[in-house]
């Protein structure tokens, strides 16, 4: 059986207040083709589809696109867990149609899936947490865990919890869960797992939901099914695999450069080679890099400006860090943005002086009119209207009046 592993997508997602889609547009063509390319039977979706639980119109369509042109008219299968950014009724809403393509989806570690046919898929076995499929003559038992909040992990052992329950960790209620599920698998069978939970000892980024990541939402590597011939894994957005007792434990990572922090490694899906009772042969595939995020560092604005001038008709993102002994100007940051399309931000690395003093002075000594003009021109690359400033103030005013309403009770109090 050739599988592929991604996940992570996080369709919708924003960088900055800038949007994605047209990056993502193209990374889904470019994964339709490689499944395609490759002759791929099954493809595993290790959650985070969306970036948000309640995704734009344009990530659902462009969704529902990726996985009609993945099956090509039931040549094959897809898996999908939810992760922690799904919404997982959202996520599994279109099942009713999507089974009958080859698509399965599972919102919750308590999913179950009917039996029957799904496309080129038969169902042959399901219960929580596990499926058995029959796939071109394969037979293959996959453990599935869609993202296991606290909630959703507690309602899995609601029949036997209490008090000593509660007391047991993340990570050894998640252990024990893999262990009774891999009972389902068998020496004739592909053994496989897919999961959106982060393992300890993963290396992170910043586009990562830091409060999801380790902790006492970390699994130790032990935890995991030791049977499985393969795990397929989303969460961390760095592609890597999880050192561990000789098992095949995979990040497939992230398909875009989600932060300045992922900018050093490249991004990939895996392509899996896999027999009954044989360790698989992996192969890491690279995906394009559509728009590259950079990072540039100068040592004076003009340098900067300069860089921007000669250096404008690239298709990437850019984040600017200038050192200087003085405030940039908003014009100084206009013509930067007016040279160079797409910069996400512009940090001043004030020198030799006290940045937060230099910048107190200079508001200091402006209006607070002139001080939102500018904040709104440095975010928004335009002008306020007459409206949107008098409301703003008319709000600042009002928020003046109450704060000496404020002090003139407590000082009479």
């Amino acid at each position: 059986m050739r599988i592929v592993h991604t996940s992570d997508w996080h369709l919708g997602k924003t960088l900055e207040g800038f949007s994605r889609i047209e990056e993502q547009e193209k990374f889904i063509d470019e994964l339709i083709g490689i499944v395609r390319d490759k002759k791929i039977d099954l493809v595993l979706i290790a959650g985070d589809i969306y970036d948000t639980s309640n995704p734009p119109a344009k990530a659902e369509s462009l969704f529902y696109r990726a996985i009609k042109g993945i099956t090509e008219d039931k040549k094959r299968g897809i898996i999908i867990v939810s992760g922690n950014h799904d919404n997982p009724e959202r996520l599994v809403a279109p099942s009713p149609l999507a089974s009958n393509e080859g698509i399965i989806l599972l919102g919750t570690p308590r999913s179950v899936i009917n039996k029957g046919k799904y496309g080129c898929m038969d169902v042959v076995d399901s219960g929580e947490g596990f499926i058995e499929i029959e796939l071109k003559g394969e037979r293959a038992v996959i453990i599935t865990l869609p993202y296991p909040s606290e909630r959703r992990l507690n309602e899995v052992f609601s029949d036997e919890f209490d008090q000593k329950e509660n007391q047991r960790s993340y990570s050894e209620r998640v252990g024990e869960l893999f262990c009774k599920l891999q009972g389902k698998y068998r020496d004739d069978t592909i053994n496989l797992a897919v999961s959106h939970i982060y393992i300890k000892g993963g290396k992170t980024c910043d586009s990562e939901r830091p409060i999801e990541l380790g902790g006492s939402f970390a699994v130790g590597a032990d935890k995991l099914p030791q049977k499985a011939q393969y795990i397929a894994l989303g969460h961390l957005h760095k592609p890597q695999q999880i050192e561990y007792n000789g098992l095949n434990i995979m990040y497939s990572g992230s398909p875009l450069q989600y932060s300045k922090s992922e900018i050093d490694y490249a991004k990939s899906v895996y392509v899996i080679d896999v027999k009954a009772g044989q360790n698989p042969k992996i192969e890491r595939v690279y995906l394009k890099n559509y728009k590259p995020i950079e990072v540039w560092k100068f040592n004076s604005i003009e340098d900067a400006i300069e860089r921007c001038r000669n250096d404008g008709k690239r298709n990437i993102w850019v984040y600017i860090k200038i050192k200087t002994d003085r405030v940039i100007t908003p014009s100084e940051m206009k013509e930067m943005r007016d040279l160079r399309p797409d910069i996400l931000e512009i940090q001043p690395d004030v020198d030799g002086t006290d940045e937060e003093a230099a910048i107190s002075k200079d508001m200091s000594e402006k209006s607070m009119k002139e001080l939102f003009e500018e904040f709104y021109r440095s975010r928004r690359q335009m002008e306020p209207s007459e409206e949107l400033i008098d409301l703003f103030l008319k709000v600042i005013q009002k928020e003046g009046d109450e704060d000496e309403t404020f002090k003139t009770q407590a000082k009479g109090a």
